[in-house]
């Protein structure tokens, strides 16, 4: 065997190195990069390095390379400045290994980037190298200073109102008409001018940002985003549930002033509410879902795309809730800032709960501001005060009120909040979490109408006439409430201003984060799924996703309903009251009798007008109901299909017989049951 460092072994490895020298120093010679005399000096050092023929020099060379690449590791984690700090031991010794020294780049010559390579700043979907001026500077906002998310809310109200309510006499010259207004910036009546500037300077920077990235960063930033709207209709359905227990129940299971509930289970008096300008009905979906069977809802809204979405109600009946869109009913426009509009839904209000109108009202208006968005209170002013008046047209007495405001800081809008605060027994604003905090929505929460508030609604009917009158005009109604009457007050002022202050701080804190979420897309919420499931738990909301109704045929939901209960019995037929069936009843009191029009018939509801009859008898099919009606889902119904006369009009009409099933509520109780008003075209007997 020969040895490593015979010649005739050595020979060909020296002639493989030889041939590397010479192809680096052609390489080095064709270099831009250095000049001519550094080139030669490193063609020369490496043909030396190699010239030699010892096999051991040639040993000792690689060990004395590896002892000094080791050493050159050794060194660099060592003396590693701050500015590496970042990167660990195992890869400083690499970069080591292939000759990296601070200040100098890689490659032969140190002629590679001395710099580390920068992070894309490309935002989105934004033009390659496009900045948007204004949005990248520094907002000198500490946003994590923000409080620490919670499920657990707080409710601040404002002192009671000692004054007597307004009369038509003391508001007679209320009202100033001047010249339209089109800036917020000098609203510093009722908050501090430099939190107003900061809050729309913050507002202000969004401008410039593509909608689509300040979504995804808002949803990121938000802690309590991933609520959402779990299986309701939209967001604004948990919303309802967030306030309706931040105030212990006290709209779906009001009290009175002594803590007895107003609206009880199973008995004749439903809980009658109103919900205007809400579509699609999150609000009302909620309500109708808590209460079940033992609610009746009117409402209005504006047709067209934000119409009442009624079929998508998948967790609650929707034959329950009655839309009514102002002057010609059905066929109306439900613009509630028309007058002949809030007459119309008033008197529809009233003749359908014998003249006492709802026990609470809801009002979520709203419209699109895009590129106005500082300008929203002003915009929306006349809507407020619609609202509003809405409230103190179809409340009760006693009764609640809930309405979306935006931002407070005009006297306009603190006088229409005076108003409420002077015709309510208790007044707050309230920020629920689950609206996003970056935005300027807030909620006025009214708790017991007072007595003698007729001057009051009569008094803003007057300035919606004159709002509309000035629609197109230079001049606008700039005041509903005297300044000077508004801050004789000072505990409804000082609470005013605090709320403001208060509200704007943590919108500043909000629209920072957001910013900060936007040039940092790392950046995320970790709590935010820990934090839905705490709120959820906290208002009784069972955590499943929204699901639409199964479709099934009537002979399958009928037994589905009649589960543990004999057929036989819906083939029972009464006996026929004779003077011979007379003189066998003993005792008198054991039967009933009642005047029937025709055969019994079973009426089963798969929701909405799909309504199929069947004559008890197992061999016959049920078969789709002629007549214009509708029926919830899950309704089985004991009636009679009778003809009627209504005038010189003949036509069809079922009177119910019995409640065998009510929607999801099964009726055991023997006889008939309570009348249901919703029940349209079916007569209680």
């Amino acid at each position: 065997m020969k040895r490593r460092n015979d010649p005739e072994c050595t020979a060909p490895i020296k002639k493989q190195k030889k041939r590397v020298a010479e192809l680096a120093l052609s390489l080095s010679s064709t270099s831009d990069d250095e000049p001519p005399s550094s080139v030669n000096h490193a063609a020369k050092a490496c043909a030396t390095s190699l010239s030699g023929s010892d096999s051991e020099t040639e040993g000792k060379q690689r060990s004395s390379g590896s002892f000094d690449d080791a050493f050159k590791a050794d060194s660099l984690v060592e003396g590693t400045s701050s500015r590496y700090s970042m990167y660990n031991s195992v890869s400083q010794k690499l970069m080591a290994k292939m000759g990296f020294k601070e200040g100098e780049g890689l490659g032969k010559y140190s002629q590679g980037r001395k710099d580390i390579v920068e992070a894309s700043n490309q935002k989105g979907r934004r033009g390659l190298g496009l900045t948007l001026q204004g949005f990248d500077q520094e907002l000198n906002v500490d946003w994590r200073a923000e409080p620490e998310p919670s499920a657990c809310e707080q409710v601040s109200w404002f002192p009671e109102c000692t004054t007597e309510i307004p009369d038509t006499q003391e508001m007679s010259d209320w009202m100033v008409v001047g010249k339209r207004k089109m800036i917020i910036e000098d609203e510093t009546e009722f908050c501090g001018e430099e939190l107003l500037h900061s809050v729309l300077q913050c507002k202000s920077v969004f401008d410039v940002l593509d909608g689509e990235e300040m979504r995804r960063a808002r949803t990121r930033a938000n802690p309590y985003e991933m609520i959402r709207g779990v299986f309701f209709l939209n967001r604004a359905a948990m919303k309802m549930a967030n306030m309706d227990f931040v105030f212990d129940r006290m709209f779906t299971n009001p009290r009175d002033s002594y803590g007895k509930p107003l609206v009880k289970n199973r008995e004749a008096e439903l809980l009658y509410f109103a919900d205007v300008c809400a579509g699609p009905g999150g609000f009302s979906e909620y309500v109708l879902w808590r209460k079940k069977w033992h609610a009746k809802g009117f409402g209005m809204t504006l047709k067209g795309p934000n119409d009442f979405k009624l079929e998508d109600f998948y967790s609650a009946s929707s034959e329950l809730f009655e839309p009514y869109y102002g002057e010609g009913g059905i066929d109306g426009d439900g613009d509630i800032t028309r007058p002949e509009n809030i007459t119309a839904f008033r008197n529809f209000v009233l003749d359908n709960t014998d003249r006492k109108g709802v026990h609470f009202l809801m009002a979520d208006g709203g419209f699109s501001v895009e590129g106005q968005e500082n300008l929203q209170e002003i915009l929306s002013k006349q809507l407020l005060l619609c609202q509003f008046l809405m409230a103190l047209s179809v409340v009760r007495t006693g009764g609640h009120f809930i309405c979306k405001t935006f931002d407070l800081f005009t006297p306009f809008s603190v006088g229409l909040i005076y108003l409420l605060y002077c015709c309510f027994e208790r007044v707050c604003l309230f920020k629920p979490i689950t609206s996003r905090p970056a935005n300027s929505e807030r909620y006025v929460v009214c708790k017991g109408l007072k007595v003698g508030t007729d001057d009051v609604r009569d008094y803003l009917f007057s300035v919606n006439i004159k709002l509309n009158q000035l629609r197109n005009s230079e001049s606008d109604v700039n005041l509903v409430v005297p300044l000077e009457v508004i801050k004789g007050d000072h505990e409804f002022t000082d609470y005013m201003i605090r709320s403001n202050e208060s509200h704007c701080s943590l919108q500043i804190k909000a629209l920072a984060k957001i910013h900060a979420f936007v040039q940092d897309t790392t950046l995320s919420e970790p709590r935010q799924a820990e934090i839905r499931k705490e709120c959820l738990r906290l208002w009784g909301i069972p955590d499943q996703a929204r699901v639409a109704p199964s479709s099934t045929d009537p002979k399958s939901k009928f037994f589905e309903l009649i589960q543990g209960t004999e057929i036989d019995i819906f083939s029972y037929k009464p006996t026929l009251l004779t003077s011979k069936t007379l003189e066998k009843i003993r005792p008198v009191l054991d039967y009933r009798c009642m005047v029937s029009g025709s055969e019994q018939k079973f009426l089963i509801g798969l929701g909405k007008s799909q309504i199929y009859t069947w004559d008890g008898r197992q061999s016959d099919r049920w078969v789709k109901l002629d007549l214009k009606t509708e029926l919830p889902r899950d309704t089985l119904l004991s009636v009679e299909i009778v003809h009627e006369l209504k005038g010189e009009v003949r036509g069809g009409s079922a009177h119910v017989l019995r409640l065998c099933h009510l929607g999801n509520w099964g009726i055991t109780e023997p006889g008939p049951s309570p009348q249901h008003p919703k029940l349209t075209g079916l007569h209680h007997i």
